[in-house]
């Protein structure tokens, strides 16, 4: 039953691009003749600080599985146990899925974001809810 829910063509533009822009550096350090080793060097490293970037901002998912959920975000990964989620939120203009706790505090869960498929984010929003209500969570909202 393991699901993973994450926004897939973000992902793909924010790789993509990451790595164009590496390449296009490394490139124009290499055929750049004026260009010394230090600068060459300072060329590729600032190409592969982007692309790190760009992963990063790349990471986030939810993985659920029978036990709960795994919220990855951008620096930070939290496991929750199905009893700890009280509501799945997914409210217009949200930029992505809120969880309400039942601490009573909200977590972000970024791997549900409408931004570039907002169809494709409300089904798993969707999807997400019906298994927090399946295994045990409060009723929903929007």
């Amino acid at each position: 039953m393991p699901v993973t829910f994450r926004p897939t063509r973000t992902r793909v533009i924010l790789l993509a691009c990451g790595t164009a822009l590496l390449v296009t550096l490394t490139v124009i350090a290499l055929a750049l003749p004026s260009l010394g080793g230090g600068e060459r060097v300072s060329f590729v490293a600032t190409g592969l600080l982007f692309l790190a970037v760009l992963a990063l901002l790349s990471r986030p998912r939810v993985d659920a599985d029978s036990t709960g959920i795994t919220v990855v975000n951008l620096t930070t990964v939290r496991r929750l146990e199905w009893a700890e989620v009280v509501r799945v939120n997914l409210r217009p203009g949200d930029p992505w899925v809120q969880l309400d706790l039942a601490d009573g505090t909200q977590l972000p869960a970024m791997g549900i974001q409408p931004g570039l498929a907002r169809e494709h984010a409300l089904a798993d929003a969707r999807a997400l809810r019906d298994l927090a209500e399946r295994h045990g969570t409060s009723p929903a909202d929007g």
